[in-house]
């Protein structure tokens, strides 16, 4: 027997992530190592593809991103802190500790309960109950040596007007941190509003906030004089026709506000 598990709303999509996520590391081919991730798939007592279908590997694609760019910057800043917003079952931590890092995993609380049964916090890596539009996490965050704050697969749920605030609290608190998110399309967020049923036996929580890949750079800086740098990066599916396409999105910009972006931001 596995792991009862009783989520709704946002915090069961940690499951969906937890899904396509393992699916990939469970490949040969996959492009995600992550045993942990896999061993909690594995011990949970959940039906993954009645919910949500078949996996598309999208989420593990986000999640290498993520890594990709945490790792140099955990090199060029030992000891510094890392804050991951809606942690969830993520497994970032696990995958790029360096034995220097400070890890922060902000959640509701229903996430760290689960989170906590398969990955207990320490020392280095530790836990806050709670929503991330409550600033008091603010306080926790050591910002002696550099600020790396991510939010995977959060923003979305939130209305323009709560990620705006939070953002700016961000940049205004730690000067020269980093914030690494991901945001849907409009098309993708009028969708969810209306009821998005990724299988007839899951509708998705309704996404009220989606933007253009091409109005991102101008609304950060729109939100926050101390927004210095923006980057981007349009991520599908780790396979399949759409994969391959993915390229073609990026180069053509007609297409670049169809898939969903990453964004990263650094503050003066």
């Amino acid at each position: 027997m596995g792991t009862n598990v009783d989520l709704d709303g946002v915090p069961e999509t940690m499951l969906w992530t937890l899904y396509n996520r393992a699916s990939e590391a469970k490949r040969a081919d996959g492009i995600l190592r992550d045993p942990d991730c896999v061993r909690i798939f594995d011990a949970l007592d959940y039906d993954y593809q009645h919910a949500f279908g078949a996996p598309d590997g999208t989420h593990a694609v986000r999640s290498r991103a993520f890594d990709t760019a945490l790792r140099p910057w955990l090199a060029t800043h030992p000891g510094g802190t890392v804050v991951e917003l809606a942690s969830g079952l993520e497994t970032q931590f696990q995958r790029c500790d360096d034995g220097k890092v400070q890890w922060l995993c902000v959640d509701v609380p229903e996430g760290i309960e689960l989170r906590a049964r398969f990955l207990p916090s320490s020392d280095r890596c530790r836990y806050l109950a709670m929503s991330a539009l409550d600033l008091a996490w603010l306080d926790e965050v050591d910002p002696a040596n550099g600020v790396f704050i991510t939010a995977q697969g959060l923003f979305m749920y939130f209305e323009e007007a709560d990620v705006r605030r939070l953002c700016t609290a961000i940049f205004d608190r730690f000067p020269g941190v980093e914030l690494m998110f991901d945001t849907i399309p409009p098309w993708f967020s009028r969708r969810t509003m209306k009821g998005f049923r990724k299988t007839p036996n899951y509708t998705a929580p309704p996404m009220p906030w989606g933007v253009e890949r091409s109005r991102i750079t101008k609304l950060l800086h729109g939100w926050s004089p101390r927004v210095a740098e923006v980057s981007l990066s349009s991520f599908g599916p780790s396979r399949g026709p759409l994969a391959v396409s993915m390229p073609l999105f990026e180069s053509l910009p007609l297409l670049r506000d169809i898939p969903p972006t990453i964004v990263r931001a650094k503050s003066l």
